[in-house]
């Protein structure tokens, strides 16, 4: 069997693909990668695949048997037909499952919403390709709060348009693990999943912070406004309004959604506690 995965070269697609040399070894495992000299650290076979080329698939998923689709990161209105050349190529190909990994998210009411409709789109285009099928929506990464603490110990504080909102974050490690499952497991087929674990305010975030790190972090809340003005700044209009509409769409509730994680793979999701742990200990290894 060979399992294929797309943007191999990234943090969840890394992550994917060792889970995925656990579970079958490294001979049956491909990477796909826009940049295939940046995945070659994997050790496994990696192929060319740039989701606007449907040439570079054709060719990718050659051989194939199941491919998990990683949701690109280009602007909402490419990433409908990028998305479509993997999958059309994998039909072309005999391709018999694809799992995408899509996200929570409100389709309508924030700043991230675009990044959504797109997903729900991809969603759509993988429930009617004729394939066998998963599709797990994934939580908002943990390590990303955690990759940023030196700023945040810098600043004092935790600061974001988030209010009082619980988001019930996963990470990589976890989606990994799911994804690993959901693919390799026929049970999941034709199921969509909540990968997502314990939901918690950022006020909660910032006190497990502290417990872990030893650190004195509080959390400001500020308007949306403010803090889409502060991440445009920052960051760009495009990535800073993808973010503020994240921290907008916590607000709002919008994920604070009950957990299909067990379902998917057979075991617990880890605490937030637990998860800000082990980042601690990778990276202090």
């Amino acid at each position: 069997m060979k399992i294929a995965v797309t943007s191999a070269n990234g943090q969840l697609g890394s992550s994917i693909i060792k889970q995925l040399i656990i579970e079958v070894g490294t001979k049956n495992v491909i990477g796909i990668a826009r940049t295939p000299k940046k995945a070659e650290h994997l050790g496994v076979e990696v192929r060319k695949g740039d989701y606007n080329s449907r040439e570079d698939f054709d060719q990718a998923l050659k051989g194939v048997d199941k491919v998990i689709l990683l949701s690109g990161m280009d602007a909402p209105d490419k990433r409908i037909q990028q998305h479509r050349n993997v999958i059309e190529a994998a039909k072309q190909n005999g391709v018999r499952k694809i799992v995408y990994t899509s996200i929570v998210g409100d389709e309508e009411n924030t700043a991230f919403s675009p990044v959504v409709q797109s997903n729900r789109q991809t969603e759509q285009d993988v429930r009617e390709s004729g394939l066998q099928w998963v599709i797990g929506r994934n939580g908002i990464y943990i390590e990303p709060d955690l990759e940023y603490l030196d700023n945040y110990i810098q600043e004092g504080e935790i600061r974001n348009c988030a209010g009082e909102g619980r988001c019930a974050y996963t990470s990589r490690g976890e989606l990994a693990y799911a994804y690993a499952q959901m693919l390799l497991n026929d049970k999941h087929n034709g199921q969509t999943y909540n990968l997502v674990g314990e939901p918690i305010t950022q006020e909660k975030l910032a006190e497990l912070i502290n417990q872990v790190f030893d650190t004195d972090l509080t959390f400001n809340s500020i308007s949306f406004d403010e803090y889409l003005g502060e991440r445009k700044a920052a960051l760009g209009d495009f990535i800073g309004t993808v973010i503020a509409g994240i921290y907008e769409g916590i607000k709002n509730g919008i994920n604070d959604v009950p957990s299909d994680f067990e379902k998917a793979t057979g075991r617990p999701h880890q605490s937030p506690l637990d998860m800000i742990t082990a980042f601690s200990i990778n990276n202090n290894s």
